[in-house]
C-alpha cells in the first residue's frame, strides 16, 4: 500500500472493512482496496455502497454463508477431473448462495448502481438439489444417490447380518466361552473379528488380523465367516466404484456450468464487499457523501474512525472553497494532527467508496494524489533528524504535487531555528501553491499566522483551548489563528509573576500586538458564538411550543370529528328505534280495527290510548340532545339461543329470538308480526327462563375427558430437534410428522442445526424412507440455511 495511504492509517480502516465480510476471499478484497484516482471510478464505487445500503436497511443484510472459495475446483471440473464429495458440496454452496442472493435481490424493484452485480448471477437449481440429495457430508454418499448404490448397500447390510449372526453363535457359545477374552464382535481391516485370547489362539480355527497393545488378545477371523467377509470386501469395493461414478457425474456437470458459475462466485465476492461496506457504515452511523472533482471539501460533524465513538469531538473541516490553503495552529495534543490525519483519511475513505461518519450535506473530493507529511521518521542510519526527515517527504511532494493533489503537513518547518523554520515554512506553502495543490498544514509559526492573514486563498484555522481548565476542547475554528497560550498557562499552574511578566519584555512588540488582536479576536469569537447559541435554544423553543400547539390543535379537531360521528350515529340509532315503534303501534291499530265489534273494545281503545302517550313521552325523552339516560347495567346471565323469550328493554315488549348472532353480534327478535335486530344489551332473559339443557354424563359416571379437535390443537409447523441424538431425534420427528399429517399440514420445518452434520444426516435419510414426504430441502436465505430442513407432505 502506498506509503502516504499507511501514515493517514487506511490500513487500519480496511481491516475494519475486512472484519465485516463473511468469507475469506472477500476479506482479502477488503484488504487490497485501493482508493480510485478519478471522479467516475469513485462517484460509480459510492453510488454502489449507498444503494446496497438502501437494500439492506429494508430487507436485511444477506450472509453468504461462510462460502468457500471454488474456482480451482471449477476449473478441475472443466478439465475432466473428478472433484471429490467435500469440493463438490462446497460449489453446492456457493450455488445455494447465487440463488439466495438472486431471490433476495428480488424483493426491491427499484433500479440500483450494483444491479450488474446481481444480473451476472446464474443459479443452478436442478443441480444444486441433487447435490444436496445425493451427498450428505463430505464422508457420506446417501443411499438414493443412485438406484445400484441403494442395491449394493442393502447387500452389503445383509451380508454384515448374515456374518453378525454366525459370530454371534460363536461368541455364545459354551465351546468357546473359555478362549474369548470377552463376547463381543468387532472389526479389522474392514472385516469382522473376535477377540480370543493369545494363550488359546488354537482353540479358534481362523486368520488373525491383529493383536491387541498389551499383547494379551489377538483378534480372529473364523474360518465359517471369511467367505461372508469376503463377499462383504467385494460388494464394498462395488460400492466405491459406484461412488466413484456418482462423483465423476456430478464433476461433469459443474464443468459444464464451470464458467458462468465463477463469474457468479466473482460477482459474489464484490457484493460481499459492498455489504461489507454496508455494514461498516450502519456501524460508524455513516453518511453518504456529495463527491466533486473540484476539490471542494466541506466535512461537517466529521468524526475519525479508528478513535472510540464515546470520545472522538465531531469537527467541522473545510477546504477549497474560497481558500485553497488551511493552516492549522493551536497548542500541542490540542487536536490540530487530529484534524488533519481525519481530513486526509475519510478523502480516502470517500475515494474507495465507503461512506463517512460525517453529518448529511458533507462534500468530498477526489484527487489523483494525497501526499502526507505526518509524523516524525528520525533514522541514526541514515543520519536523519526530525528536520532532515521532514525535508526529506516534502522533496518528495514537490516532485509528485499537481493540480489534482491534496497535501497535508504537519509542523511544516519544525525542527531547526525558528525564524528558518518560519521562513522556510512560508517558502514551501508558497511552492505547493504555485503547483495548485490543495494544502493543508499545521504550525506553531506567528510568521506563517501572519502570511495567512495577508495572503488571499490562504486561510487560518485554530484548535480552540480552554485555558481555565487547562485542556483543549478538540475544535477546530476556520477563520481564526491560533493564539499562543503559553503565558497564560504558565500563570495558571503558578509561575511566578515576574518571570512572565520578564517573559513578555522579550517578545517583540509586534508579536505582542498580533497577540492582542488574536486575543481581541477570540474574545468576539465566544461572544458572538454564545449570542448564537441563545439564539439556537430560542429558536428550537419556539419551534417546540409550535409543534406541540400543532399536535394540540389536530388533537382538539380529531376530537371534534369523532363528537361529530357519535352524533350521527346516534341520530341513526335515534331514526331506526323511531321507525320500529311507529310499526309497532301501527300494527296494534291494525289488529284494534279487527276487533272493534268486540264488547271491550272500548277498554282496548283507552289501553291503546295510555300506551301511545307513555311511547310519545320515551321517543321525546330519547331525543332530548341534553338529558343523559342513565341505562341500568345488566349483564345476560347466559347466551341467548334461538327460542329464547326475551324483552326489548327499549319498548318494553317481549318477543321470541329467531336468528343470531350475527357478525356485529345483533339478534333477530320476533315481535308479534314485526322483526326487529337488537343488540343484545337491548335484551332482557326473563327469571324464570329456562337453563341450557346439560352435556349428558358419560356411562361410568365419571369425568369424561374430551380430545380435542384439529382446530384446538396448537397447529406447529416447526419441530427443534437440536442437542438430541439421532435415534430420539428421529422418534421425535415421526411423532410430529404423524401429528401434521392428521391435521392436514402440507409443509412443515425441522430444526436440526448445522453442527457436525450427523443430525441433519439421519433426518434427511429417514425422510427419503417415508411414503408421505413428497420432498425436502435445505432451507434458504432467512430460513435457516443449512440448519434447517424444509419438508413437504404429500
Amino acid at each position: 500500500m502506498n506509503k502516504h495511504y499507511r501514515t493517514l492509517e487506511l490500513d487500519r480502516v480496511l481491516e475494519m472493512l475486512a472484519e465485516q465480510a463473511t468469507c475469506a476471499a472477500s476479506k482479502e478484497l477488503a484488504l487490497r482496496l485501493e482508493p480510485c484516482d478519478n471522479y467516475r471510478d469513485a462517484a460509480d464505487a459510492l453510488q454502489r455502497t449507498a444503494d446496497i445500503n438502501t437494500l439492506t436497511n429494508r430487507y436485511g443484510t444477506p450472509g453468504l454463508g461462510g462460502i468457500q472459495d471454488c474456482t480451482g475446483a471449477l476449473q478441475r471440473a472443466k478439465l475432466g477431473s473428478r472433484l471429490s464429495a467435500g469440493e463438490i458440496l462446497q460449489v453446492a454452496r456457493v450455488l445455494h448462495t447465487i440463488r439466495a442472493i438472486k431471490k433476495w435481490r428480488g424483493q426491491g424493484e427499484t433500479a440500483t448502481a450494483a444491479d450488474d452485480l446481481f444480473h451476472v448471477l446464474a443459479p443452478v437449481e436442478g443441480l444444486e438439489k441433487d447435490i444436496f440429495d445425493a451427498i450428505l457430508s463430505e464422508e457420506e454418499i446417501a443411499d438414493t444417490a443412485s438406484p445400484t448404490l441403494n442395491d449394493l448397500r442393502r447387500r452389503i447390510r445383509k451380508a454384515q447380518l448374515k456374518v453378525r449372526e454366525q459370530l454371534d453363535g460363536i461368541i455364545h457359545s459354551p465351546q468357546y466361552a473359555k478362549a474369548l477374552q470377552e463376547p463381543i464382535i468387532t472389526m479389522r481391516d474392514g472385516r469382522f473379528v473376535v477377540p480370543v485370547k493369545i494363550e488359546c489362539k488354537n482353540e479358534v480355527k481362523g486368520l488373525v488380523h491383529d493383536t491387541s497393545s498389551s499383547g494379551a488378545t489377538v483378534f480372529i477371523e473364523p474360518m465359517a465367516v471369511v467367505d461372508a467377509n469376503n463377499e462383504i470386501r467385494m460388494l464394498q469395493n462395488e460400492e466405491q466404484l459406484e461412488i466413484d461414478r456418482i462423483l465423476q457425474e456430478f464433476s461433469e456437470r459443474i464443468g459444464q456450468v464451470a464458467d458462468a458459475t465463477r463469474t457468479s462466485f466473482e460477482a459474489l465476492l464484490q457484493l460481499d464487499l459492498l455489504f461489507a461496506k454496508s455494514r461498516l457504515a450502519d456501524k460508524m452511523k455513516a453518511t453518504v457523501p456529495e463527491l466533486n472533482e473540484d476539490g471542494i471539501i466541506d466535512f461537517r460533524k466529521a468524526r475519525h474512525p479508528l478513535i472510540n465513538k464515546d470520545k472522538v469531538v465531531p469537527v467541522d473541516i473545510r477546504l477549497g472553497d474560497g481558500f485553497d490553503t488551511l493552516v492549522i495552529t493551536g497548542p500541542n495534543t490540542g487536536g490540530k494532527t487530529v484534524a488533519l490525519k481525519t481530513l486526509g483519511l475519510l478523502t480516502l475513505m470517500a475515494a474507495c467508496g465507503m461512506m463517512l461518519p460525517v453529518a448529511t450535506g458533507s462534500r468530498a473530493a477526489v484527487f489523483t494524489h494525497v501526499l502526507a507529511d505526518i509524523g516524525d521518521e528520525q533514522s541514526i542510519e541514515q543520519s536523519l533528524s526530525t528536520f532532515s526527515s521532514h525535508i526529506v517527504k516534502i522533496i518528495e511532494i514537490l516532485k509528485i504535487a499537481d493540480t489534482k493533489s491534496l497535501v497535508l503537513t504537519d509542523e511544516l518547518g519544525a525542527g531547526t531555528d525558528p525564524t528558518e523554520g518560519a521562513a522556510l515554512a512560508v517558502s514551501i506553502i508558497t511552492a505547493l501553491r504555485q503547483r495548485g495543490v490543495r494544502l493543508a498544514a499545521t504550525t506553531h509559526y506567528a510568521e506563517v499566522k501572519m502570511y495567512a492573514l495577508q495572503t488571499d486563498g490562504v486561510e487560518n484555522g485554530c484548535c480552540e483551548f480552554d485555558v481555565a481548565t487547562l485542556s483543549p476542547t478538540y475544535r477546530l475554528l476556520i477563520g481564526v489563528p491560533g493564539r499562543s497560550n503559553a503565558f497564560a498557562i504558565s500563570r495558571r499552574l503558578g509561575l511566578p509573576e515576574e518571570i512572565i511578566e520578564e517573559a513578555k519584555s522579550m517578545v517583540s512588540s509586534e508579536n505582542t500586538r498580533f497577540e492582542d488582536v488574536v486575543s481581541e479576536l477570540e474574545s468576539t469569537r465566544q461572544q458572538l458564538e454564545n449570542e448564537v447559541t441563545a439564539a439556537e435554544t430560542a429558536r428550537s423553543e419556539a419551534d417546540r411550543l409550535r409543534a406541540e400547539m400543532k399536535k394540540q390543535t389536530e388533537a382538539h379537531e380529531a376530537a371534534l370529528e369523532k363528537l361529530e360521528t357519535e352524533a350521527r350515529d346516534n341520530a341513526r340509532a335515534l331514526v331506526e328505534r323511531t321507525r320500529s315503534r311507529t310499526d309497532l303501534l301501527l300494527n296494534e291499530l291494525e289488529e284494534l280495527k279487527k276487533q272493534k265489534d268486540k264488547a271491550d273494545f272500548s277498554e282496548k281503545v283507552a289501553a291503546m290510548r295510555q300506551g301511545y302517550n307513555r311511547r310519545i313521552e320515551e321517543l321525546r325523552d330519547t331525543a332530548d340532545p341534553v338529558k343523559k339516560e342513565k341505562a341500568e347495567e345488566y349483564h345476560l346471565p347466559r347466551a341467548l339461543q334461538v327460542g329464547d323469550t326475551v324483552t326489548v328493554a327499549a319498548i318494553n315488549r317481549q318477543g321470541t329470538v329467531i336468528a343470531g348472532p350475527d357478525k356485529s353480534g345483533a339478534y333477530q327478535v320476533q315481535l308479534g308480526n314485526m322483526k326487529m335486530k337488537c343488540d343484545p344489551s337491548e335484551l332482557r332473559l326473563p327469571e324464570d327462563a329456562p337453563k341450557p339443557p346439560k352435556k349428558k354424563q358419560t356411562p361410568t359416571g365419571g369425568t369424561r375427558t374430551t380430545r380435542p379437535n384439529n382446530t384446538e390443537r396448537e397447529a406447529r409447523t416447526e419441530l427443534d430437534i437440536r442437542g438430541m441424538a439421532s435415534d430420539e431425534g428421529l422418534m421425535e420427528v415421526d411423532r410430529f410428522l404423524d401429528r401434521c399429517m392428521m391435521m392436514g399440514i402440507k409443509n412443515v420445518t425441522i430444526i436440526h442445526g448445522k453442527g457436525t452434520g450427523v443430525l441433519r444426516a439421519a433426518v434427511q435419510q429417514h425422510l427419503r424412507r417415508l411414503s408421505f414426504v413428497k420432498s425436502q430441502r435445505p432451507g434458504m436465505y432467512g430460513e435457516g440455511e443449512m440448519g434447517v430442513t424444509v419438508v413437504e407432505l404429500k
